[in-house]
């Protein structure tokens, strides 16, 4: 190292190298960890760079091996290129590891198969960076195994526990970082026999600590081949490498499925997970190739089912090249390519089979909607059936049959399910829109608590973004704006004292996630002129979130000071739906942004906007957009002369309950084509999908 750098461009900058560890590889070799030193003058920072020094020692040891001489020293040695990482690092990381800096650094071996080796940690006071260098026997691989961890919860600015695929701190071998305290059980696997866990925090008066185990692991073989029998349903699983941890990056899997007979295929369920065409865009969470053809994995909340119309199925699946990735579990089985459904059953399009009774019911049993899509509206007459037949309608607080019967015994007791309403005390019964509507229905009182939401001292519904009109001040009291580094970038909704709800889209990127750039300003009507200014403490970004549709665009975000209550009417939150709350088409709801007027125009107004939109009827969204699920709504005016636009992404979709006025986030801006175009309203995500996912981060927002 000392050779080649002295005599590079970077002479004047280099001043030593520092060998951090030498183990042996699975792949037969010598791993050397070192750290390259560097002294470069702020001035000078422009023209030193990361991929320059990475290029000086590629090309040294490169030219060594091709002349056989002994330039880098390596007098002859093979090395293997692709082995070759290097990353900038942390002056931390450098005086932690090689000894100039308070050691907190623990060596520690696996040597005996599947033994669980305690890892416990326990610090009550004090900054801190800790190492624990994790070894198991070569040709072996290593699991760690996480029961608990406390650390600040701030997207790793404070605190963090960092799993390395290496023995040193290197970027781009990160396998997974956690951010947020947690007590469920948690794994991951190596790719190589060594581990690096680091556990970083700098909040002085915090207790850190974890709890877990690491084991030595041998290593798998993933894929083979499998004759599905024919017999009716699933007949076996396939699973992600390492089931149930996090499977590591850069594997492979390959099986074979061979059907019984030639008018049989093979049919493949995934739970939590779905596969699509691959488009240009690539994938985020690795490829699959089935039969010569390519698709994309994502993660969703619900099973899917992928049915292959050939006697033999060929499919390869390439693990994500970046980070350890959630496991997935697949069943197989085979069916008939004539009939892939029983007879009587209705195909979904996320090829689940339902029966013909449950087909516009109300209820998506489908979980694509694709069940409750070109249904007919219900008669006026109710035949007797009624209430068991049309879900949606019962309750809704609209009287659909002539006689009133739909809207009868809405709060007599009934077991729950994903169709009712649910007190506090278990109780449930069948009114769907029953939170903050003014009037008790839950005996324990419970569908009126926290209820000081959704009020303003204007009365918005007699007023008639693009094509929209100024607010007055005051009107909108949960609508934010958010800055990143100073300048107006997307919209959010005040949901508490200490909370906003935004889209996930807005955080894409390391730099875009990171919340120190981003400041919130509440109770702003006019541009630059806010009643309350925060950072941001934490952005927590949905799991599932799917940049390729905006699937699950919802971000949680927390500020890093709370508003005061004496902020009132300038600042206030607006009410959270819970699952079961409901807005129907035709139904008036507002969009408010600073976003821009025009969609040619890149102009944005200096005073909040606001435009009345319609919600549109969900069989007409999927028509127009095709790419519609059941977490998307779609909001607007079918004449194209109002609608949200860019700039106010993340921002609220308002509507109006019938009872005492409350104002409910049904909706986030998510995304549209073009801005205010005709037949082509917004779309939203629909916040009701999301109640239990912003419980788990606010216990007592529906309490």
């Amino acid at each position: 190292m000392n050779l080649v750098y002295t005599k590079s461009a970077f002479s004047k900058f280099y001043k030593q190298s520092i060998v951090s560890d030498v183990s042996n590889n699975n792949n037969g070799g010598l791993l050397v960890h070192f750290w390259i030193v560097f002294v470069v003058p702020q001035a000078k920072g422009q023209i030193f760079c990361e991929d320059c020094v990475a290029a000086i020692l590629r090309n040294s040891i490169h030219t060594s091996i091709t002349n056989r001489t002994s330039v880098g020293s390596l007098q002859g040695l093979a090395v293997d290129m692709d082995s070759i990482v290097l990353n900038v690092g942390l002056r931390s990381d450098y005086s932690s590891t090689t000894g100039t800096g308070a050691n907190c650094i623990y060596d520690l071996h696996a040597d005996v198969l599947h033994q669980h080796f305690p890892l416990d940690f326990l610090e009550t006071s004090g900054r801190m960076i800790c190492y624990f260098k994790l070894i198991a026997l070569v040709g072996y691989l290593i699991r760690l195994s996480i029961a608990s961890i406390r650390i600040e919860a701030d997207n790793c600015i404070s605190d963090s526990l960092t799993i390395y695929d290496s023995l040193m701190p290197i970027k781009s071998k990160i396998l997974y970082r956690i951010c947020e305290p947690s007590n469920s059980w948690i794994s991951f696997v190596s790719t190589n026999n060594m581990m690096l866990v680091m556990l970083k925090s700098t909040q002085v008066r915090q207790m850190k600590e974890f709890h877990g185990y690491f084991e030595m692991i041998p290593q798998e073989k993933c894929g083979n081949t499998i004759f599905a029998l024919g017999s009716s349903g699933f007949e076996g699983q396939i699973i992600s490498p390492h089931y149930p941890s996090y499977y590591p990056p850069k594997c492979i899997c390959m099986w074979t499925f061979q059907a019984p007979q030639t008018n049989f295929g093979i049919a493949l369920m995934f739970h939590n997970y779905m596969i699509s065409e691959k488009s240009i865009k690539g994938c985020e969470h690795g490829w699959w190739k089935i039969n010569e053809l390519m698709y994309c994995g994502y993660y969703i909340d619900h099973r899917t089912i992928f049915r292959v119309a050939n006697l033999v199925v060929n499919m390869e699946f390439q693990c994500s090249s970046k980070l350890s990735e959630h496991p997935f579990l697949v069943e197989y089985g085979s069916y008939n390519i004539s009939q892939p459904c029983p007879l009587g059953s209705f195909e979904c399009h996320s090829g689940l089979c339902i029966q013909q009774i449950q087909l516009c019911d109300g209820i998506n049993d489908c979980f694509d909607e694709s069940d409750e899509l070109f249904c007919d509206i219900p008669p006026k007459n109710c035949s007797s059936n009624f209430l068991t037949q049309h879900h949606s309608f019962i309750c809704d607080g609209i009287n659909n049959c002539k006689d009133g019967q739909d809207e009868l015994h809405c709060t007599e007791s009934i077991p729950c399910t994903s169709n009712t309403f649910k007190c506090n005390n278990g109780i449930c019964f069948r009114k769907q829109n029953a939170r903050c509507d003014g009037i008790l229905d839950c005996l324990d009182r419970s569908d009126e608590n926290n209820c000081s939401c959704g009020s303003t001292r204007y009365n918005n519904t007699h007023n008639r973004i693009v094509g929209g009109s100024e607010t007055n001040e005051g009107e909108w009291p949960w609508q934010a704006s958010l800055h990143f580094a100073g300048v107006a970038y997307c919209g959010a909704s005040v949901i508490s004292n200490e909370w906003l709800l935004s889209a996930a889209h807005c955080f894409q990127g390391n730099r875009l996630s990171d919340p120190r750039i981003w400041t919130a300003h509440l109770g702003m009507h006019r541009k630059g002129k806010a009643k309350f200014v925060s950072t941001l403490k934490r952005i927590i970004v949905h799991e599932y979130y799917n940049s390729q549709n905006y699937d699950y665009d919802i971000a949680l975000l927390q500020l890093s000071t709370p508003w005061l209550e004496t902020m009132r009417w300038s600042v206030g939150p607006i009410c959270l739906p819970p699952t079961i709350h409901n807005v129907h088409p035709g139904e008036k709801c507002w969009v408010t942004g600073w976003g821009q007027k025009q969609e040619t125009n890149d102009d944005t107004p200096a005073i909040l906007q606001k435009a009345e939109v319609e919600i549109v009827d969900q069989t007409v969204c999927h028509s127009t957009y095709g790419l519609i699920t059941s977490r998307m709504l779609c909001a607007g005016i079918m004449s194209g002369k109002r609608d949200s636009c860019k700039g106010d992404s993340g921002g609220p979709l308002s509507c109006r309950n019938k009872g005492d006025g409350k104002w409910f986030l049904m909706g986030i801006v998510s995304w549209g084509y073009g801005c205010g175009r005709p037949n082509f309203p917004g779309v939203y995500t629909r916040v009701s999908k999301f109640a239990t996912w912003i419980q788990k981060y606010m216990p007592s927002v529906f309490s």
